[in-house]
């Protein structure tokens, strides 16, 4: 592999699973379907590799392929072409980590910001649980009943 070269093209396995996560969990249980229809090992294997690789539970597939795209990202973010000039690449490198840093601090921010919202449209619900309890009246403070 030459130096220049970043990464590898991916395989056809890693382009059906990309294929598959694009179009969502539904692609993937077909093709579990179909697969136990064909030949009822391979659907055994599809579905283990759903739970293997957390596909089955997730609410979405694109978002465990993002997870790995940003791993390899981070593992391959000094592997870049080099300009020739070394002032230059230096200044790259330190910019490109800069960005890392203040994206990671975005997202610890929105995640921050969705807890917080979280924990409000929870609080805000058991108050309203809460008042919902004190205004329905008790057996023992109901109105007597007039009694014939």
């Amino acid at each position: 592999m030459s130096p220049t070269t970043t990464a590898a093209a991916p395989g056809w396995f890693t382009q059906a699973e990309r294929w598959l996560d694009d179009r969502g969990k539904g692609a993937w249980i077909a093709l579990m379907v179909v697969s136990f229809i064909v030949f009822w090992p391979l659907g055994l294997a599809v579905l283990a590799y759903m739970i293997w690789s957390k596909r089955m539970f997730s609410k979405s597939c694109r978002r465990h392929r993002d997870d790995e795209y940003r791993v390899d990202v981070r593992l391959n973010r000094h592997r870049f072409r080099t300009s020739g000039n070394t002032a230059f690449d230096a200044y790259k490198a330190d910019t490109l980590e800069r960005l890392e840093r203040e994206q990671d601090d975005f997202e610890s921010f929105l995640k921050r910001l969705r807890d917080s919202k979280d924990k409000a449209e929870f609080d805000a619900y058991m108050e309203e649980r809460a008042r919902a309890a004190r205004d329905v009246p008790r057996d023992d403070q109901a109105a007597p009943r007039a009694e014939a």
